[in-house]
């Protein structure tokens, strides 16, 4: 191996111990291919083995909480006590490869199908629908809304029952948790909205929730972290300022990581600062050390990943490039960094291991992948 590459290569271990082996992270992605019922299915299975031998930690594609947070078809669920064989075959088959093991946990909120959803009918912090949606949800009551941040403690004891190492609070892309935390989607005004203080309520509601549960059920070291968005393109919405104002609140929360969602690592601010420093660089600074920050967006070769982590980021996470190279990470130990691919073979499917439902998204959805023939 390239001794520049061997950073990317050092142990990490969380404030609650869990160790892993580096610093490479598969991120969150839906494959669309778990069973009507919710239970994950072989191709998925087969998918998460063929991509799990190299990096240190795994994040799943997310897991609905309750039935009406279901997002997408072809989503696994863990709203539920039988699912925990399903969830169990999942987490065992990524930790026999060599990586810990996280369970993303989930609720749509307004961006859900309302045909995957009971009576049709989607909810969230407040009834106004998504920019350019006809889809107006209805609002959460509040007993509703303690009702769902219970559940997300309840699939976080399904979790540990399950043999998973550890749990992703996904409060990103515009899913629920963000709905909450969003002044365009939260016109409330009871204790879960106004001010942004009040907006950041269910947010931390979970966390306390969930880390609650794994105080009291958890055996072994169990790690959580918290998934976010750094900005909102509608108005109102979700500024650089904001987040800094969230991520202020997670980090004295005794998570065990946070994870940025971006689609490009190296992107700045939109609004709220100063566009003066990257947005990797103003949470790195706003966190100040205190909990370790997952980084994501855009990265493809090692050259862009050991640059990635030199920024001060824990962790550096490949989502789509993970799809294209399962062999990324090993190829990097084995000094064949020149031979990682970074595009996508319309012939390849088989032997990349990409399920059915996963490949049709990827092949209809212009510029989300760069597809060669």
């Amino acid at each position: 191996m390239n001794s520049k590459y061997q950073p990317l290569f050092e142990e990490f271990t969380f404030k609650n111990n869990a160790q892993i082996k580096n610093r490479m992270v598969m991120a969150p992605m839906t494959n669309f291919s778990s069973h009507p019922d919710g239970t994950v299915s072989d191709s998925e299975i087969d998918y998460y083995v063929r991509r799990s031998k190299g990096v240190g930690m795994v994040v799943t594609a997310c897991t609905y909480v309750t039935p009406n947070g279901k997002g997408f078809h072809g989503e696994f669920g863990g709203d539920h006590d039988g699912m925990i064989p399903s969830l169990k075959r999942l987490a065992s088959s990524i930790k026999e490869q060599g990586a810990k093991a996280v369970l993303q946990i989930f609720h749509g909120g307004r961006e859900c199908p309302p045909e995957l959803v009971p009576n049709g009918e989607t909810v969230s912090a407040s009834a106004v629908a998504s920019e350019g949606s006809e889809n107006t949800p209805r609002a959460l009551t509040e007993s509703e809304v303690n009702d769902i941040i219970k559940a997300f403690g309840e699939t976080t004891l399904r979790a540990i029952k399950a043999g998973f190492d550890g749990v992703e609070i996904h409060g990103a892309n515009g899913y629920l948790i963000q709905q909450f935390f969003s002044p365009h989607s939260n016109r409330r005004e009871d204790r879960f909205g106004g001010s942004l203080e009040k907006r950041l309520t269910f947010p931390l509601a979970i966390v306390d929730e969930v880390q609650k549960v794994v105080r009291t059920s958890a055996k072994e070291p169990f790690i959580v972290g918290y998934r976010f968005s750094p900005e909102e393109q509608s108005t109102p919405g979700i500024t650089m300022a904001d987040t800094l104002e969230l991520v202020d609140a997670l980090s004295n929360k005794g998570l065990d990581y946070l994870h940025v969602s971006l689609m490009d690592f190296w992107s700045a601010p939109r609004r709220g600062v100063e566009n003066t420093k990257l947005r990797i660089e103003y949470l790195l600074e706003r966190i100040n050390g205190r909990v370790p920050l997952i980084g994501v967006g855009s990265i493809h070769t090692a050259d862009e990943a050991i640059n990635a982590l030199s920024t001060g980021v824990a962790m550096v996470a490949l989502g789509r490039e993970l799809i294209m190279e399962p062999d990324w990470v090993q190829k990097v130990q084995d000094g064949k960094e020149s031979e990682i691919v970074t595009t996508l073979s319309k012939k390849n499917q088989n032997q990349l291991v990409i399920p059915d439902p996963l490949w049709q998204a990827i092949i209809h959805t212009p510029g989300w992948f760069p597809v060669v023939d």
